[in-house]
């Protein structure tokens, strides 16, 4: 029975006899969740959404500027190191400081959605023990907050490369596809991790460790030119290494574009979505019990 008609099955009951008791057993087989259902209870992911940013700066020094001070604490550590220490003052043609923070802009977008959206699950778990909603919502609400934190980077991004004397690329009306292309991939990982967490806890420790190993294997701070020639179709198979690629062509004018690049994060985010789609829904259903 799909969540729609679960639904309209409790809400006959309820009218029929209000002292009736309504059983939600898990659902069999494979199948999707009912987007109708979840639009149903769009107002909830909103309310989720708006405390999760809420939350995110209550009784802190510096609130909102958290999303300065990362990627550009970040872009100034990797210039040091990388622009200053060894050596490579440009890439792409501009400064290592607009190329660095060009990256971290966009992956400290994409892996605390995926971070804050895998442990959304357990976050929760007194909301979904005591309340009936589509489960779905929590880990879109929590992928969704970082959006707040993006468009308050990308806004010094562009300041940081007008002050270097960089005018962004032509091609900075495409960034919208590119986000929403790697936001895609991240929201079909964080599908499976959420889902995987409430029955396997120990996975909200992995995540950490593999945003650490992704910023080092995925063109953050360097291009995919430096990579070894023989190494780099192994590399592209990162679905990051197309969209960050993206990105930077999307925002520095002698970048080059992704080009046929661009078809892995496409078929990846396109696998990951459905698959996890399909898993969550199978898994929801027991939250409440094994959480």
């Amino acid at each position: 029975m799909s969540s729609a008609a679960e639904s309209a099955e409790i809400e006959k009951r309820e009218h029929a006899d209000p002292h009736a008791l309504a059983v939600i057993e898990p659902a069999r087989g494979w199948s999707f969740p009912s987007f109708r259902e979840l639009w149903a209870y769009r107002d909830l992911m909103y309310f989720l959404t708006r405390r999760d940013i809420a939350a995110r700066y209550k009784q802190t020094a510096v609130g909102a500027l958290w999303a300065l001070i990362q990627p550009l604490g970040l872009a100034l550590a990797f210039t040091v190191f990388l622009g200053v220490l060894a050596g490579r003052p440009k890439f792409d043609g501009v400064e290592f400081p607009v190329f660095a923070l060009t990256g971290m802009t966009l992956w400290l977008f994409l892996s605390s959605a995926v971070a804050r959206g895998a442990s959304s699950t357990l976050d929760n778990s007194a909301l979904i023990e005591n309340v009936f909603f589509p489960r779905l919502i929590i880990p879109l609400a929590a992928a969704i907050a970082p959006v707040v934190d993006f468009a308050v980077a990308f806004v010094v991004l562009v300041v940081v490369m007008l002050a270097f004397g960089v005018e962004p690329s032509a091609a900075i009306v495409f960034t919208p596809l590119i986000v929403v292309l790697g936001f895609v991939t991240a929201i079909g990982l964080v599908l499976w991790l959420s889902a995987l967490t409430v029955k396997y806890h120990d996975v909200q420790h992995l995540v950490p460790f593999m945003t650490l190993m992704l910023v080092f294997i995925s063109p953050v701070v360097y291009p995919l030119s430096e990579v070894p020639e023989g190494l780099q179709p192994i590399y592209a198979l990162n679905p990051m290494t197309a969209v960050l690629e993206g990105f930077r062509w999307c925002m520095l004018p002698n970048a080059e574009p992704p080009g046929l690049l661009l078809l892995i994060p496409v078929a990846t985010s396109a696998l990951l979505l459905l698959t996890g789609l399909l898993y969550f829904h199978r898994r929801e259903r027991e939250f409440a019990d094994v959480i």
